[in-house]
């Protein structure tokens, strides 16, 4: 299993107070795809910015994908970009994704609502995304917290590779701003809202 399958089967299983708004967890699942290509050495970064290597085949079409996506050609995209960029309709992706190879239960609403445990399948990929989660690992916990998923305690430490650490203070970022836009324009609807309420 990959990372961003496994983050998309923590936000299911990991209950929490609140649902985790589906833009927030695109931009997670693209910081979790540079995560497992990094891994994979089907990139570096170059500070900030994404330096494609040798492409590769992983195995996972949604990586393969990914890897197919990435701007080959100088300058290179940075982090940020490539996270709202590849971010766009992600979570889409991988619940029609885990949806077809029977991970999750076909429950609906299918969006994660955290509270709602059924919303995945009792499958090995599950037990895997679960026993990830509860051993504390920092590349899961870490993309995890941006999304505000912290379960009974906080990760335990960062992760210790540099290059997957910008990638997941990235994530952090990304995930802040979002919702700050959707803050003002939460406030923007309502002030226009009273507008045409008053008298």
């Amino acid at each position: 299993m990959s990372t961003p399958r496994d983050l998309f089967l923590v936000t299911l299983d990991v209950p929490g107070d609140h649902p985790v708004e589906p833009g927030d967890l695109s931009l997670a699942l693209a910081g979790a795809e540079l995560v497992d290509l990094l891994g994979a050495r089907a990139l570096t970064l170059d500070g900030e910015h994404i330096v494609p290597g040798t492409a590769l085949t992983t195995d996972d079409r949604m990586l393969d994908e990914a890897q197919a996506a990435l701007v080959r050609n100088e300058p290179y995209e940075s982090v940020d970009d490539w996270l709202w960029r590849r971010g766009q309709g992600l979570v889409t992706a991988y619940r029609d994704v885990l949806d077809a190879e029977g991970q999750l239960s076909g429950k609906r609403p299918w969006w994660p609502r955290r509270a709602d445990r059924a919303a995945a399948a009792d499958t090995p990929a599950r037990r895997h995304a679960a026993d990830r989660w509860w051993s504390r690992e920092p590349v899961l916990t870490g993309l995890a917290a941006t999304l505000g998923i912290e379960g009974e305690r906080p990760p335990e430490e960062e992760p210790a590779d540099e290059a997957v650490a910008t990638v997941v203070l990235a994530v952090g970022d990304a995930v802040t701003e979002l919702g700050a836009v959707r803050e003002r324009r939460r406030i923007e609807n309502a002030a226009f809202d009273n507008i045409w309420r008053a008298p």
